[in-house]
């Protein structure tokens, strides 16, 4: 055997002979080719494009629990928010938070605290890590949450 022929038994290199087969494409079945994307698990060609349009971060600074439906229909369109509630009094702070939670749970997303009273929440698109700690000195107990 030559060297040749010991290199294609190693590598598992056959000499088949393959037959080619051409199929005939109908005008209805014909999908143009894109210029850019990858392929999801059907095959189906998915451009990179649309993924990367949406990561935008919103900042948010209500004044009252009324402008929480905006909020969170930034969520449900897939971007972030940062959510300052310095300009509220508690008892909104904590219905806004409420109801960002119930909204976060819905779409899968995540909602993390980011200071005394700045939360992040995120989509289920966008992963959050690490944490921020807080030293919690002589706070009055109806200021926590």
């Amino acid at each position: 055997m030559s060297m040749k022929g010991k290199f294609r038994n190693l590598f598992g290199i056959d000499e088949e002979e393959y037959e080619i087969v051409e199929e005939e494409v109908g005008q209805d079945e014909y999908t143009p080719p894109t210029r850019s994307g990858k392929k999801d698990d059907k095959g189906n060609v998915v451009s990179l494009s649309s993924v990367q349009k949406n990561n935008k971060m919103v900042l948010c600074e209500p004044r009252s629990y009324n402008e929480v439906q905006d909020i969170a229909d930034h969520i449900v369109n897939r971007r972030s928010v940062v959510i300052n509630l310095q300009r509220v009094d508690t008892l909104q702070a904590r219905q806004i938070i409420d109801f960002m939670s119930g909204t976060v749970y819905a779409v899968s997303g995540q909602i993390k605290k980011l200071g005394s009273q700045t939360f992040l929440c995120t989509p289920d698109s966008i992963e959050i890590s690490g944490n921020i700690t807080e030293i919690m000195e002589e706070v009055d107990p109806e200021q926590r949450w």
